[in-house]
This record gives structure tokens, sequence and C-alpha cells, in this order.
């Protein structure tokens, strides 16, 4: 399994993460995503890490704090083999302080966090959204003394605006704060939206991206498709399946190549779409999600995965779409602004 820096740090991440939002399936949202049990988990966890990776991604809102009780007991007893990444600042009680990414908030949370993990530190400790009531100073400088206190390694930005972001590493310069290393962000060939401003970003400032839902919200399993009937499940074609809205006719044009390549490469589509993410640039980690141990398996097989220029050119091509200003128009002007990607 090939590792990468993790944005301007010097933290290695397996190129590919298992993210747990499937463990506890508490509620009718997370119940939709799958109930894995402690059992089921802690086998889930031992393919991982035969495969080499050892970073697992959870959040306290997930399950209502389920799949961090669920992943802290599957990796009982080998703490010092895996990574952990957990998220704070969504709602997780009644009072008015059970949210947010306040002081406050942030260390309960935090401890909270701690407790279901079963751990005594957080590995790479992420903002889940950004909080437009907290002034970013008091987030930046409770994230810096819960470092100080070795409570959490790393921090990052998850679901965060370009400004959002920049304004953020703005501050931790000016302060002398821990600065985020990582931004946790959507991104798939039905979802290039990053390429416009946080990738750039992300390489000028030296954040490394780990990438959610790289199947685009279940869209390029290959049971959407043209000519096929329904998907069974939460996948319907033609349904909603969750995330932005995206182009019916695109989407079949994009599977029709995802289909393609497979076929070249003996591979399945959700292993090319996964292996697409990374070639892009910036990108440290992918987020791979699994029911059972089948699926498992055959998305950490995309890591293997190495498409040649022309498989990558035609993905890019049959992907793109006109971006929103002003980014269309700085193409025009690319000799004085290059961009990472060609939209």
């Amino acid at each position: 399994m090939e590792h990468r820096h993790l944005g301007r740090s010097g933290l290695k991440v397996p190129v590919l993460s298992y993210g747990t939002g499937t463990f506890g399936g508490a509620g009718e949202f997370f119940g939709r995503w799958g109930k894995t049990d402690v059992q089921e988990a802690t086998k889930l966890v031992d393919i991982c890490l035969e495969h080499g990776v050892n970073l697992f991604d959870t959040a306290d809102v997930y399950s209502a704090g389920a799949s961090e009780q669920i992943l802290g007991q599957a990796i009982a007893g080998r703490r010092d083999q895996v990574l952990i990444s957990t998220k704070a600042t969504f709602t997780m009680g009644p009072g008015p302080n059970d949210k947010g990414s306040s002081r406050h908030h942030l260390i309960a949370a935090c401890e909270a966090s701690l407790k279901r993990l079963g751990t005594d530190y957080i590995d790479v400790y992420f903002m889940h959204g950004f909080d437009a009531s907290t002034p970013v100073e008091e987030t930046l400088r409770a994230l810096d003394d819960l470092i100080s206190a070795g409570k959490i390694r790393y921090i990052g930005a998850s679901n965060f605006s370009g400004w959002h972001l920049m304004k953020s590493l703005s501050v931790s310069d000016k302060r002398g704060y821990s600065r985020y290393v990582a931004q946790q962000a959507f991104y798939s060939l039905v979802g290039r939206e990053l390429e416009w401003e946080l990738m750039p970003l992300g390489l000028d400032q030296g954040v490394g991206t780990m990438v959610w839902s790289p199947l685009g919200w279940g869209r390029l399993t290959g049971k959407i498709r043209r000519g096929h009937e329904a998907g069974s499940g939460r996948i319907a074609q033609g349904g909603h399946v969750g995330g932005p809205p995206v182009d019916q006719e695109q989407l079949f044009d994009i599977v029709d190549v995802l289909d393609a390549v497979a076929g070249e490469l003996d591979a399945t589509i959700p292993q090319v779409a996964i292996a697409w993410l990374l070639t892009r640039p910036g990108v440290a980690n992918v987020v791979v999600g699994a029911r059972n141990e089948q699926q498992l398996r055959s998305n950490l097989a995309a890591a293997a995965l190495t498409l040649s220029d022309d498989q990558v050119r035609r993905l890019d091509d049959v992907s793109r779409k006109q971006p929103i200003y002003p980014y269309w128009h700085q193409m025009d002007f690319d000799e004085r602004n290059p961009k990472p990607t060609r939209w």
C-alpha cells in the first residue's frame, strides 16, 4: 500500500483509508448506510490491516457516537498499529452548546470522542464544517491547546469553502497556532468542483486532501447505467441518492467510459473511479466505505490499479463541465493563472 504525506506535515497516510460511517447504523439516516456491529467491524479492520490500510475515519455524529464506540472496540489492543481521524462541530445534544466549534464544545467533544474510542489521543481531528458563529481565533486556539495537551496530533478542516480555509490558515500563521494539514472534501468523477478553488488552495498552502464519497453518493458503483434496471436498496436509477444533482446523461456517459476502462484493466467500475482520484493533484488519501467483507476487498484493490495517461484523459474529458464564475473566466488566462487540472 502506497503512503503519502498528509499535506505539508510529516505524517504519512495510506492512499486508502476505511470510513466507518456504516458502524452502528443508529437512526434512519445512518441506518441506510449500514449496521455493522463490533464482530463484523473487527473483521473489517483485520482485512484493512492485512492490506496495509491503517487509517480509520469516523466522526462523533456518526450514529450518535456509536461509530466511534464500535471502532474503538474493533481496534482494542492494537492502537499502536492504527491511525484514527474523527470529527466534531455538528450537533451532539439538545443544549445550545452541544454543537459548533467553540472552545466549550470542542474540548467537551474531544474528551467524549477519546472516551468512546478508548484511546488517549486522536491522530487527525477534523472540524466537520465551518462554524461562522465562533471566531476563527477561538477555534484554532482551542485546537492548539488540545495539541499541546497531547490529545490530538494534527488538525484538519472538512467541507470548508476556500475563504473559510484560507482565513483559518492566515490566523494560524499570524498567531502561531497549529495549521490545518488536511481538508476532507467531496470529490469524484461526478463532482469535480474541488478543482476550482480548494485544490489549488491546498497545493499552494500545503493542505492535503482526503476524499469522501469517491463513488459520488453511490452513482459510480455500476448499478446506475444506461439501459439497466434500477438497483435495489438506496440506489435507484433516476432517483435521488443523495448529494448534489447530477446530469443523468453525463452520468451515463461517465459510467460508459468507466466500464470501458474497467474492461481494459480487468477491474470493476468502482475500482477505476477510485484509482482516477489517486492520480489527482494534492490527493493524499481516499476514504472508502464498505458494508461487508466482499465490498471492502474490492474497494481496497483499487490501490493496485495503474491508469494510463490515455485512460485518465478519457475520464477527464467525459466528466468535464463548465465551471461557475470566476473560474470559467480564469481559464482564458492560464499563462498567468495556471490550474492544477483542466476542468
